[in-house]
């Protein structure tokens, strides 16, 4: 397959669609033809808020398209406090989970990646400030309405996902209505051929209000039965339902040689708009739908006879049904004459009309069909609008799940997407180019996995094991590596070597003890001091030769040591050989392995031969003359090691003077290598290079080295450990989220309260000759309120920095002017970023209110409060009156 540079790869994708939390479920959907509408009773429409006449209404349609826990959100993921989480659109909230999905499905952690990536995306219309924040929030202060705002405008919702994922590329909010999808897909696309960015997150989120029907009104869009019917005579009209979706794009030619994961290739895309030319503004129009079409075709260089498919708009209205069928004719009849060819379908058959969203549910569900090679049957058509000629046409509708035969050429694809208003976009997609047979190579790879907590871990490698059993071909380096590189590594730790994707997913099925590793990491990992004893060669030749071969960190320790020793080019067979140099050598290359992988030892301790491994690691003998000692060579002079080393002398960490001195490396050892008592309680434990007795060597020795360091908080450079070998990225199951509810019910309830009448300040409750029991007061005003933000008072810490606790400046303003109204003082409104933690800031206050021991408000005078000025500012000042 030629591959262009205008060619644009989707590498990741992610939804949550009707039915379907997943892009996997989403298939089954597809695949099996199923339909997801959710029907209601009575009682479950009266408890959402449906009124009983509107449920009396024969027009009143008691089913919806719809997701499940829109209530719900992992807040602690993406650092919201409480009180954000619970104003936030659920909109948002959605699609951030979504996009994290989209960019780990891609094999990508968006905390360690160096590219720009954009993001491109829109919404729907946000019922939830409609309905359930509006009362709430209608007498709030300038400043809760300001961050009612932030937290519900479409605006914020790209760059709020930029901003809580650290993505530094093009952030862009696009909204066309039906069409938003794919036209944020066309901007982005540019935006990748035009060098704006290396990566390219897109998507689209709309949610209905929850657990309610609609009314069916004769001449509108919406079905009167719940069914959407595309193209058939009885198509009275679709479902307007919920879901989100998201991709991940990347440059064609990068995407392959990366070895990312290609769902399918863009080959082109246009966006137009109708103009006047047609009855009304929200009315379709042939000649608009018919030019973005031929346009798309023009941009991807393909001819419309070689294009077997096209995901339509398909609302399965009598009007707009056979406008869009006319379109599509007219723009396929300047390149074939051919009929019946090419096959049509409407997701929203299947799912509903998912409004701004709707374009991705229809580019996912194609990318899907050209991935698998299967044409999905689209629903409920039994005969032709009469209005719709396809027996002349290039189109018919297909219903049955059919392998997609692609003829001479690669198998393409159209998606049309047309928003009220006139928006107009259409996409090219291509099946990606074919998968590189995965190297032939058996050996053992580290596959990790983390999680906040200990359960979402369980959760995350029933997951996994899983999908390795689902999934038996998948290639064990590329899975390692996906883990690895594309995971954000969280508290709650696992790791496994293994060395086939079989037996990993029997271990992590059966959580077997003796092969997975798990560890939580503390805010201090404990870190590693590496014991050393020199004693034999650590591995078997077989293990040495696997390590040199495979490991280009010990390659290059192995080929230094023998360079070292006058031996270039020689390193197996040093490693091959016995005694102490080349278990020097080998015990050498092992440790700078595991420093090169990013664990940092604290420290060595070393007996025997061991001691000259640790001169060489703590530089305190060149690697030549480490080598020397090995042999029996004692040095003239030792440098003070750069890393503390115990003694095998005293059995306690060397002194300065201890290390310059030559007998502290050699002669007997008067206390034992065993450190364990050492550094209990010290926040160190203890590293043994040395397997055990009967374990394996060699490189699988090395990986579970490797995985302990990581279950205990090492930071580990997968880069580093996979350096050498391809890279290639596969879909895996992503992070599990721990959502918990963050809702406002609709109406009045929970309105926001009044300041308290002055009789009932806090001021009042001050004693004037207890300084101390009125900053206490304050202090616990406090507490109470940043608590009710964050979810509990017991998270109200008095010295940790608020900021850190994810509350931002416009909460923390909403604090400070409520409490300088309880006590009737002006307080400083930005001095939350001078004493970020409640009990700097109460000390603050108290000095600026003459609370503490011995001061008065303004210095005891009489005078208006003296301002405290910062340090901050005082340099500033400074450096203004050039005194700095």
């Amino acid at each position: 397959m030629t591959l262009s540079d205008s060619d644009v790869a989707i590498i990741g994708m992610a939804c949550r669609f009707p039915g379907a939390d997943s892009v996997d479920r989403f298939w089954d959907v597809l695949s099996e033809g199923r339909e997801t509408l959710t029907r209601y009773t009575d009682e479950e429409l009266l408890a959402a808020g449906v009124p009983a006449a509107r449920l009396a209404d024969p027009r009143y349609v008691k089913a919806a398209q719809t997701i499940p826990g829109t209530d719900l959100f992992d807040s602690e993921l993406f650092q919201f406090t409480q009180d954000e989480a619970e104003i936030l659109d659920p909109q948002h909230r959605v699609f951030l989970e979504c996009a994290l999905e989209a960019l780990e499905r891609a094999g990508y952690d968006p905390g360690r990646t160096d590219a720009q990536v954009g993001v491109y995306a829109g919404a729907g219309m946000n019922t939830y400030l409609l309905h359930n924040l509006g009362e709430r929030y209608r007498a709030a202060s300038s400043v809760d309405h300001y961050r009612l705002m932030l937290a519900n405008d479409k605006d914020f919702l790209a760059t709020r996902v930029s901003y809580k994922l650290n993505l530094t590329g093009p952030s862009v909010s696009v909204n066309t209505a039906c069409s938003t999808s794919l036209v944020a897909l066309h901007t982005a696309c540019l935006a990748l051929l035009g060098g704006e960015c290396d990566m390219a997150l897109v998507g689209a989120v709309h949610l209905n209000p929850p657990g309610q029907g609609y009314q069916y009104q004769e001449g509108m869009i919406f079905s009167p039965d719940g069914h959407c019917r595309a193209f058939d005579a009885e198509a009275r009209g679709t479902v307007i339902g919920s879901g989100a979706g998201a991709v991940v794009l990347k440059r064609l030619k990068e995407a392959v040689a990366d070895g990312d994961w290609i769902h399918a290739v863009i080959k082109g895309s246009a966006v137009n708009n109708d103009g006047s030319a047609k009855t009304g503004y929200t009315a379709p129009s042939i000649s608009g739908q018919a030019a973005v079409i031929a346009d798309a075709q023009d941009v991807a260089d393909v001819d419309p006879e070689t294009i077997g498919y096209v995901e339509a708009h398909g609302t399965g209205t009598p009007l707009g049904d056979p406008i869009e069928v006319a379109a599509l004719t007219e723009a396929f009849r300047d390149g074939t004459d051919r009929s019946g060819y090419c096959a049509l379908g409407s997701v929203k058959t299947n799912i509903g009309h998912l409004d701004t969203a709707a374009g991705m549910a229809g580019l996912i569900k194609t990318a899907l069909m050209l991935e698998h090679r299967t044409l999905v049957p689209s629903l409920h058509f039994t005969e032709p609008n009469p209005d719709i000629d396809f027996a002349t046409g290039p189109f018919f509708v297909n219903t049955e799940k059919t392998e997609w035969k692609s003829g001479t050429g690669p198998l393409r694809a159209g998606v049309s997407s047309f928003g009220i208003g006139g928006t107009n976009a259409h996409v090219i997609l291509q099946e990606g180019p074919a998968r590189a047979q995965a190297p032939q190579e058996s050996r053992p790879e580290l596959l990790v996995l983390s999680a906040r907590s200990e359960d979402a871990l369980e959760q995350a490698a029933a997951a996994l094991a899983r999908h390795l059993r689902a999934n038996p071909g998948l290639d064990p380096a590329a899975v390692a590596q996906t883990l690895g590189l594309g995971r954000r590594a969280h508290r709650h730790r696992l790791a496994l070597v293994a060395d086939s994707t079989r037996s990993a997913a029997m271990a992590l099925a059966l959580g077997n003890g003796e092969r997975i590793r798990r560890g939580t990491t503390g805010r201090e990992p404990s870190a590693p001091v590496l014991v050393l004893t020199g004693t034999g060669t650590g591995a078997d030749p077989a293990g040495t030769a696997e390590l040199y071969a495979s490991v280009p960190a010990y390659r290059d320790a192995a080929d230094a040591c023998a360079a070292a020793l006058g031996r270039p080019g020689e390193a197996e067979a040093l490693l091959a050989e016995d005694g102490a140099v080349a278990a020097c050598s080998h015990e050498y290359a092992l440790a700078t392995a595991l420093t090169t992988w990013g664990v940092a030892p604290a420290g060595l301790a070393a007996t025997g031969t061991g001691l000259a491994t640790a001169a060489a690691l703590a530089e305190a003998l060149p690697l030549a003359d480490a080598l020397a000692l090995a042999r029996g060579t004692v040095p003239h002079r030792v440098d003070p090691p750069r890393l503390p080393v115990v003694s095998p002398r005293t059995g306690r960490w060397m002194t300065e003077d201890e290390g310059r001195d030559p007998a502290h490396w050699t002669g007997p050892a008067d206390a034992t290598a065993a450190p364990d008592a050492l550094l209990d309680g010290t926040g160190r434990h203890a590293v043994r290079l040395t397997p055990p007795d009967g374990e394996p060597g060699g490189l699988t020795h090395l990986l579970t080295l490797a995985a302990d360091q990581w279950v205990l908080g090492a930071d580990l450079d997968f880069a580093a450990v996979h350096t050498g070998r391809d890279i290639r990225r596969v879909p895996l199951p992503t992070h599990r989220f721990e959502r918990r509810r963050h809702w406002v019910e609709p109406g009045g309830h929970g309105t926001r309260t009044e300041a308290a009448p002055a009789g009932d300040r806090l001021i009042t409750r001050f004693d004037p000759a207890d300084p101390e029991h009125n900053a206490e007061l304050i202090r616990d005003y406090l507490c109470e309120a940043i608590g009710k933000v964050l979810g509990g008072r017991h998270l109200a810490t008095l010295d940790t920095n608020l900021f850190d606790l994810g509350l931002d400046s416009l909460v923390l303003i909403e604090v400070v002017a409520k409490l300088g109204e309880e006590l009737g003082f002006e307080v400083p409104a930005a001095s939350f970023v001078e004493f970020p933690t409640i009990r700097s800031f109460v000390d603050n206050l108290a000095e600026l209110m003459g609370l503490a021991p011995g001061t008065a408000p303004g210095g005891g005078d009489g005078t208006a409060p003296a301002t405290r000025t910062s340090r901050r500012a005082q340099r500033a000042a400074a450096r203004h009156t050039g005194q700095a």
